[in-house]
């Protein structure tokens, strides 16, 4: 860490992650970092906090964030505050992503265009580019959207194939202020395993329920307990309603056995350690439009 401090060269910034929802910003993120920090699922809106991923290599210090998709379509207490998320994460940041789906281009895209600073250099990132299969329409869909905003850069990537990422890690760097490192070396997040904890069994909660489970659902640690290597983790899922309970249970209780074997494997693989995982499912009617129990719930 000295040779770094010592590194006159050395860049340090923030990064936001910022595009619609669904559009890959969690795997973008992970991958770029090496390691899953930010949960993914393909139901829209599972990113529902600031969270960050933090990459040093060699004099450069990626302090990556990323951010809820920019909700439209409800207008709950809990959308207005993921949408300040996103926002304040822009104005804060050295260095922008916007991140657009390869051929897709909408109005939820637009809205978030419309949010760019215009002081802040912008990346634009053309995510799932391996699944064009005519590469001569990527051009005009680039040049397209480029002209509605002044990019720093426009970089084709696929997150999940690590398809140009150093690429784009190179173009982000240009633009990173010198500055010392802001965290350890060996540090991927600034988060505490309580919150990933929360952030796993979220993650599984929508890869298991989908669509079936409304949006209107969380997930709270009641206590989390760590015995030498061994971590006990007792989890409450927050649900609207008793109809939304029973999804989550499942039939004799067979999916929420799922959630809990699922989030426990990766609880363990992530914090390097036997975890005990009990999970109940709670009804808290109207929890997503009550602006005090959000904040109670570790919203910003």
């Amino acid at each position: 860490m000295n040779e770094i401090l010592d590194n006159p060269d050395f860049r340090c910034g923030y990064i936001a992650i910022v595009g619609r929802p669904n559009v890959g910003k969690s795997t973008l993120m992970n991958a770029l970092i090496g390691a899953k920090v930010s949960i993914t699922s393909r139901k829209a809106q599972t990113t529902r906090h600031r969270i960050t991923g933090i990459q040093t290599k060699d004099n450069t210090q990626f302090v990556y964030v990323d951010t809820p998709g920019f909700q439209t379509r409800h207008s709950n207490a809990l959308n207005r505050t993921l949408n300040r998320t996103v926002t304040t994460t822009l104005t804060a940041a050295d260095v922008i992503l916007f991140l657009v789906e390869a051929g897709t281009f909408g109005p939820a895209d637009q809205q978030v265009i419309d949010l760019l600073p215009k002081n802040v250099p912008c990346i634009l990132v053309i995510n799932k580019s391996d699944r064009v299969k005519d590469k001569a329409v990527m051009m005009p869909f680039a040049q397209k959207i480029a002209a509605l905003f002044p990019f720093a850069a426009i970089v084709p990537v696929s997150a999940t194939l690590r398809f140009q990422l150093e690429n784009l890690e190179g173009e982000t760097r240009k633009y990173l202020p010198l500055n010392p490192p802001m965290f350890a070396e060996d540090d991927i997040t600034d988060r505490s395993e309580k919150f990933l904890a929360t952030e796993i069994v979220r993650e599984k909660l929508f890869r298991f329920v989908g669509d079936e489970l409304p949006y209107t659902s969380t997930v709270l640690i009641e206590k989390f307990e760590q015995e030498g290597n061994l971590r006990r983790i007792f989890v409450a899922i927050l649900v609207d309603r008793d109809g939304h309970k029973s999804m989550v249970i499942g039939n004799k209780g067979a999916r929420l056995k799922d959630i809990s074997t699922q989030s426990r494997t990766d609880m363990e693989k992530l914090f390097g350690g036997p975890v005990y995982l009990e999970i109940w499912v709670k009804v808290k009617s109207g929890w997503a439009d009550n602006e005090a129990g959000l904040r109670a719930y570790g919203y910003e």
